[in-house]
């Protein structure tokens, strides 16, 4: 890396250095605490996105150069970073997710005030910076490691942030285990690529490729799958993320759906495209189908739910399967040697993989705002918020219609490249596998179909017709710095929707180190205004046309009024009320009714149940209350789970015999022990 990019980094990291230290030396001075804990890390975040943009726009990004940042004593532990333009691309993810958060934050923090510690969430917001952007720049397997722990820990400690709530304490704790599983199965990776390379440096990996036994890569394929994949979330692996974004802070929940999960998903692109050679199909194939079951059950889950934070965790499930979609085709066309789809797959997933963070953090901090009003994640007790939160209901339109992958925002462009590269790939092989790309595609079809429905809900819902509750009812506009974040990813939203063959060029290097090849020319048309696929029978797009477009025909509505209805008489009278005196908060659709179809359509995944108790005055035929309740049934957690949890702790009380309290037993067991690794040594 350049000498100003190697500054920058080490003043980046070294900011969020500080800003933890300054969060727990103010412990006791809560708008100090504020101010330099995430106004340090603010401006830290700042000087990563310079150091990792300038990199991937000059092309000096470099993949065999390595800075050890100290001394160490220990064997194989190297603490050595590496900006190569796979750790680049994610290290500018961190940090301008970083950058946003930490403003939001500054306003955010004060609702804590005189009842939490805010030097304590800022210590540890910092802390999760830096180990997260240290899992995007280690360069050796131990250090990966220690980085990958001291991440979990840390957002563990986040997410129980407000441990008094006994929801926030189970959520903790589950995401606890199942990231300790994840890493478990991680450790076992690294130790079969240290087995084949005799090292555990990352330089060595990259080496490595084919010279695997076909045994020992098909082994390490399936562990780095399952430790990265419960990291970012994938079905069945997913039960941690729609429990700890919940409870989470809202800055936090920000961070961990935009970041965090992205870490497994970095690990998968290291890993699949970068260690272990050429892929056979069946990992291909077996990313893709995972993907796209997360897809469509993550956006389902979504659509029955009325927690709004618990919404969006489960859309996060639903953008990682997609994401999941651009590298299991990747996979397999870098199998079936087709290395420029491949790179157009892996684009897409790599695109949407920064178009995730960007419009969900956005949400999610849309939704904090609200919570912060009104004191209430469900939106059955919101409703009227457009009136007295304007610019946060804009920004999260913004965020709605870009994650429902409608043009000219940027979950469009995304998507619209995960299409190209599943349509194109039914010609790459004759064998009955190829089936496997146009089903794909129409299941993100269908993704993106109950997305948009799912998103109709969330903001109508939560922010038109009248409020339903006495907190929505006082509900207030967020602060300042609340919205200057909003205002800050609202924007890169647009710039990724309207100029992606701009934020294309950036990809290059990405691309050239992963497949060998760089498509930003040959996907950019006229001069970088249209959006094109790599095949020639493959389509085209411009969403700055489609807005240029928009902008040229709204002043013919205008226009029209102009020279037909000017003189017209305007008359403003009652909405029907259906013959009620007037409208209440009683009529309005809610979330329950709103998602009763597709409940209905899907009842055999959902298996929804409904409880409707009636309170009569004189009469079975007027009911004075009546109250209704619904639920659906979460099938991992009730099949899989819940079994698995009650035999484990049978399984476990039955092994406290081995417990006997007696000292023979003890060195009895140890001698065992010692007695097995040595047959095994052997």
């Amino acid at each position: 890396m350049d000498i100003l990019s190697a500054t920058l980094l080490n003043l980046s990291l070294l900011g969020y250095v500080v800003g933890a230290a300054a969060g727990l030396l103010f412990l006791r001075h809560e708008k100090s605490a504020n101010l330099f804990t995430f106004g340090g890390a603010s401006l830290a975040a700042l000087f990563g996105v310079i150091a990792c943009t300038v990199p991937l726009a000059t092309g000096t990004a470099a993949t065999n150069q390595s800075i050890e940042l100290f001394q160490s004593l220990i064997p194989y532990v190297q603490f050595t970073v590496r900006l190569d333009p796979l750790g680049a691309f994610f290290g500018l993810i961190v940090s301008l997710l970083g950058l946003a958060l930490s403003l939001y934050s500054l306003g955010y923090a004060r609702g804590f005030y005189g009842r939490k510690s805010v030097g304590v969430l800022g210590a540890f917001f910092n802390l999760l910076l830096l180990a997260t952007t240290l899992v995007f720049l280690a360069d050796n397997a131990f250090f990966f490691l220690i980085a990958w722990e001291i991440m979990a820990l840390t957002a563990y400690c986040l997410v129980s942030f407000e441990h008094e709530q006994e929801e926030t304490r189970n959520a903790g704790v589950l995401f606890f285990v199942m990231s300790h599983i994840g890493t478990g199965c991680l450790i076992l990776g690294f130790l079969l690529l240290f087995r084949a390379s005799g090292s555990y440096g990352f330089d060595t990996f990259h080496v490595l490729g084919d010279k695997m036994p076909s045994g020992q890569r098909n082994a390490a394929f399936l562990l780095f799958l399952v430790g990265f994949g419960v990291k970012a979330g994938i079905v069945p692996l997913h039960i941690w993320l729609p429990a700890a974004h919940p409870v989470a802070p809202s800055n936090v929940s920000a961070l961990m759906s935009g970041v965090l999960i992205k870490t497994g998903i970095y690990g998968m692109a290291r890993v699949f495209f970068d260690f272990l050679g050429t892929p056979p199909n069946w990992w291909g194939v077996t990313v893709l189908t995972i993907g796209t079951i997360s897809a469509v059950l993550g956006v389902l889950y979504a659509l029955m739910e009325h927690d709004l934070k618990r919404l969006l965790a489960y859309h996060s499930i639903e953008n990682i399967g997609i994401i999941l979609m651009g590298f299991g085709a990747a996979l397999m066309f870098l199998h079936t040697g087709h290395p420029l789809l491949a790179s157009m797959a892996l684009i897409a997933g790599l695109y949407h993989t920064i178009n995730h963070a960007v419009f969900k953090a956005l949400l999610f901090l849309g939704a904090g705002a609200v919570l912060h009003a009104t004191h209430t994640r469900n939106m059955e007790e919101m409703g009227g918020l457009a009136k007295r939160m304007r610019w946060t209901a804009f920004f999260f339109l913004v965020g709605a219609v870009a994650i429902s992958a409608l043009p000219p925002l940027n979950g469009f462009v995304s998507e619209w490249l995960t299409y190209q590269s599943l349509l194109q790939g039914f010609g790459t092989t004759p064998s009955l596998i190829r089936l496997m790309f146009p089903l794909s595609a129409a299941m993100l079809a269908l993704t993106g179909a109950l997305a948009a429905a799912c998103f109709v809900k969330a903001f109508g819902i939560t922010f038109l017709a009248q409020p339903r509750s006495e907190h929505a009812r006082h509900a207030h506009e967020a602060s300042f710095t609340m919205l200057l974040g909003q205002a800050l990813l609202t924007t890169a939203c647009v710039f990724l929707g309207l100029f992606p063959t701009v934020f294309l060029k950036l990809l290059d290097p990405v691309t050239q180190q992963l497949t060998g090849l760089k498509l930003s020319a040959q996907l950019s048309l006229a001069n970088g205004l249209v959006l094109a696929g790599v095949d020639s029978q493959g389509g085209t797009v411009s969403t700055l046309g489609l807005t240029l477009m928009a902008v040229c025909l709204l002043p013919v509505p205008f226009g029209l009024w102009l020279f037909c209805a000017r003189k017209s008489k305007t008359r403003i009278g009652p909405t029907w009320a259906c013959g009620q005196p007037g409208l209440t908060p009683q009529m309005e659709y809610t979330a329950t009714g709103f998602s009763k179809p597709i409940r209905m359509i899907f009842k055999a995944l959902f298996r929804p149940r409904r409880d409707v108790q009636r309170d009569y005055d004189f009469s079975p035929y007027f009911a004075r209350t009546i109250r209704f309740e619904s639920h659906v049934e979460e099938v991992f957690q009730t099949r899989i789970y819940r079994p698995l949890n009650r035999l484990v702790l049978r399984l476990s009380r039955r092994m406290r015999a081995l417990q006997a309290g007696s000292l023979q037993a003890y060195l009895i067991y140890i001698f065992v022990t010692l007695l097995l690794l040595l047959l095994f040594a052997l």
